[in-house]
């Protein structure tokens, strides 16, 4: 059976450093990161989100500040609020929530953030920087960047001589998350829908990373024995066995029948989710440092 990679634990640890980090740098710099988060209309999925990332923020020792609006904020309003922070030496890090309600564009809201204030890593700046390879000066996208850090556990830093298969070629995860493979000297294929005999593609994968929302697509004669499987999917399934009209969370993975030939796997909840709101918190505490002209720690 496969070690199961705790994202827990690794998340706990990642939030342990950047509490102590938040700490010595208000006690040095008289700094205290600040998070701002917006949130725009009434998506429950969204507030439960937010309120965890608020939540975590306070725990860091961050002063936490959320803008909540209402469903019909409009273009203009949104972006005045992203520039007023944009303007705030306070604020060290600007989240807005997605997805917006439908009315309003996020890809202009996105890149009105300011590049070193972008915690969620999304602006064409951080995505450029990892791109060309800058991984020490840009924000990197969270969930990409814990995701990674559950594959160094694994595999340590270099991952030379290594094949990794992404399966989802997103902005959000899929595209980041090939090039965090390829700048840690994997080898790197990039699978997706078009893919010609995807099972084939995956087999040959020493590192398989799933991100497709597809629930448990990957089957166990898709995974190479041994390889460590990272799930990124969140998929709501029935789950007729806990009572009529009751659901539960699978990943992209089918979990039970691949852990019987990976190596190591990460279990969906508990694996890769946890990882995403450390890592923002990474992220602000790192921005923070920079702003106040002090070397960032590394995480």
């Amino acid at each position: 059976m496969a070690l199961v990679i705790d994202g827990k634990q690794a998340a706990a640890s990642v939030v342990a450093a950047v509490t102590e980090a938040a700490g010595k740098l208000e006690a040095e710099a008289g700094i205290k990161p600040g998070l701002a988060v917006v949130i725009v209309g009434n998506d429950p999925a969204s507030h439960a989100y937010v309120n965890s990332k608020s939540k975590m923020a306070k725990q860091c020792g961050f002063n936490s500040i959320q803008h909540s609006l209402p469903e019909e904020t409009t273009q203009e309003e949104l972006e005045k609020l992203v520039a007023e922070l944009n303007a705030d030496p306070a604020i060290h890090g600007i989240l807005v929530q997605l997805p917006l309600p439908k009315h309003l564009n996020a890809e202009p809201v996105i890149l009105s953030i300011s590049p070193e204030k972008d915690v969620d890593g999304l602006h064409v700046v951080n995505a450029g920087k990892i791109a060309t390879g800058d991984l020490s000066t840009g924000l990197i996208s969270c969930t990409p960047a814990g995701a990674m850090l559950l594959v160094k556990q694994i595999h340590g830093d270099d991952l030379s001589g290594l094949n990794a298969v992404v399966i989802g070629r997103s902005n959000l995860f899929g595209k980041p998350m090939g090039l965090l493979l390829l700048a840690a000297n994997a080898t790197v294929t990039m699978a997706h829908s078009r893919t010609k005999d995807l099972a084939a593609v995956c087999r040959n994968a020493d590192i398989l990373v799933a991100a497709v929302g597809r629930a448990q697509m990957v089957k166990r004669d898709w995974v190479k024995p041994g390889a460590t499987v990272i799930d990124v999917g969140i998929n709501r399934v029935d789950a007729p066995e806990k009572d009529e009209g009751k659901t539960r969370l699978v990943g992209d993975v089918a979990y039970a029948e691949a852990a019987e030939v990976a190596g190591a796997i990460t279990p969906v909840p508990g694996g890769v989710g946890p990882m995403t709101i450390a890592m923002l918190m990474a992220n602000t505490v790192i921005a923070a440092h920079r702003a106040a002209g002090k070397t960032p720690p590394k995480f």
